[in-house]
C-alpha cells in the first residue's frame, strides 16, 4: 500500500507503520464545515498533489480583488522547546499589496515553499473574507464567506467532496527540510540550488525582507467575514469622526491597537497627541463594538481580550483621567483613560508635566 494516491511534499513523509494498520492513503479532494462562531462563514480542507498548488493559487487569486496580503509562517530560530511542548511557527504578515504583484514577486520561492516541511504561507483580504493557505502540514485551509464559489473551482480542477477526507493529521508523520534530502533527490529546479538557498531559515527571511513582512502574534489569528466586515463598516459611517475609517480593514485596525498596546509596554516613544490617538482607535473598535450585533460584539471582545488586559495592567495612576470621550456615545467606562501607561518616554512625560498631570 502507498502513503498516497498523489504526489506529496519532499518535507513530509508518513511513517510506514501508520499503513500498516490499514489506514487508507491520502487522497485528493475537498471537505467543508461551517467555520466556528460564524454564521455565514465557512472552512474549506483541501488535499492536493504538489503539481496542483500553483495553479491552485492562481486560480483563487482572482477572488481576492485588486489587493491582499502575504501570510508567511516558519521558524526563525532554532527549535528550542521542552520535551514535552509542541515547537510553534512565527506568523508574518505583509502590507496589503496588488494581488498579481504578490504572486509574481513569489514565483522563484513557490517551489521551496511548497516542499519544505517547516514552511506555510498563503494569501488572505480581510475586507474581501477570503484566505488560502497552505500549512506545514501540507494542507490547504480555505476561509470564506462564499464557500460555493471556491468548491465551484475545486470541481473544475478536478478535486471531488470526501466528507471525511484524510489529511497527514490523522497519520504519524515527520516533518523534513529541503537541506534533509540529497541535491539528486530534489525536483530539477530544486537541484541546481546552494545549501543557503535551500535552508528555509534563509531563503523565508528573504521574502519577509522583500515584502517587509512583520510578526503577528498567534493570539491575533482571526477571521472576520465579508458580511461582518460589511456590518463594521455601515456602524463606522454612522459617526462623522470615524467615517473615513469605513472602507479599511478593521482587522488591520485590531491589529494597530495591538502594536500600540505593546509600543506603550516597551515605553511609548511619542508625545501626549500621539498617544491620545491610541486612545481614540480604541475608542473607534468600541464605538463598533457597541453598534455590532450581539455575536460581531462578542466576537471582537474576545480578540481584543489579551491585548486589553496587558494594557489595563500597564496603567498607573487610574483614580485620574486622561481625556474624556468627547462626542462619543459612552455606555461603559473606558479603562484606557483611567490613567497612563507607566513607561513613559521623555516626550509623553515632557508633555504631562506641562499639562499638570502629575499635580496633587
Amino acid at each position: 500500500m502507498t502513503h498516497s494516491t498523489f504526489e506529496t511534499p519532499f518535507g513530509l513523509q508518513l511513517w510506514e507503520s501508520e499503513l500498516r494498520r490499514g489506514k487508507s492513503p491520502l487522497r485528493e479532494g475537498y471537505c467543508f464545515s461551517l467555520l466556528e462562531n460564524s454564521s455565514d462563514a465557512y472552512r474549506v480542507t483541501i488535499m492536493a498533489g504538489v503539481e496542483k498548488i500553483v495553479d491552485l493559487f492562481s486560480s483563487v487569486a482572482r477572488f481576492f480583488g485588486s489587493e491582499a496580503f502575504l501570510i508567511l509562517e516558519y521558524y526563525p530560530h532554532e527549535l528550542e522547546t521542552a520535551p514535552d511542548e509542541q515547537p510553534v511557527p512565527t506568523t508574518f504578515y505583509s502590507p496589503y499589496l496588488p494581488t498579481g504583484e504578490i504572486l509574481d514577486t513569489l514565483k522563484p520561492f513557490l517551489q521551496r515553499l511548497i516542499h519544505d516541511g517547516f514552511v506555510g504561507f498563503g494569501l488572505a483580504n480581510n475586507r474581501a473574507g477570503l484566505e488560502f493557505f497552505y500549512s506545514e502540514e501540507k494542507v490547504i485551509t480555505c476561509f470564506s464567506g462564499n464557500h460555493l464559489r471556491i468548491i465551484d473551482m475545486l470541481t473544475r480542477k478536478g478535486l471531488a467532496h470526501i466528507p471525511e477526507l484524510p489529511t497527514p493529521g490523522d497519520f504519524g508523520h515527520d516533518h523534513l527540510s529541503l537541506l534533509c534530502h540529497g541535491p539528486v533527490d530534489l525536483p530539477g529546479d530544486l537541484s541546481g540550488l546552494s545549501q543557503d538557498d535551500l535552508d528555509y531559515v534563509h531563503f523565508c527571511q528573504e521574502i519577509v525582507d522583500t515584502f517587509d513582512m512583520y510578526p503577528v502574534e498567534e493570539t491575533l489569528s482571526f477571521f472576520l467575514s465579508k458580511k461582518e466586515q460589511d456590518s463594521i463598516e455601515q456602524c463606522l459611517r454612522g459617526h462623522s469622526e470615524f467615517v473615513d475609517f469605513a472602507d479599511e480593514d478593521f482587522g488591520s485596525l485590531l491589529l494597530d491597537w495591538n502594536d500600540f498596546v505593546n509600543e506603550c509596554e516597551a515605553a511609548f516613544e511619542g508625545d501626549l497627541w500621539e498617544y491620545q490617538q491610541g486612545l481614540k482607535l480604541r475608542d473607534m473598535i468600541q464605538y463598533v463594538i457597541e453598534g455590532s450585533p450581539p455575536a460581531l460584539a462578542v466576537k471582537i471582545k474576545e480578540i481584543l481580550a489579551e491585548a486589553d488586559a496587558q494594557f489595563q495592567h500597564n496603567l498607573t495612576d487610574r483614580r485620574k483621567r486622561l481625556d474624556a470621550p468627547g462626542d462619543i456615545p459612552v455606555r461603559e467606562e473606558r479603562f484606557w483613560y483611567q490613567g497612563v501607561v507607566r513607561n513613559q518616554g521623555a516626550f509623553l512625560r515632557r508633555d504631562l508635566i506641562r499639562c499638570g498631570w502629575f499635580k496633587p
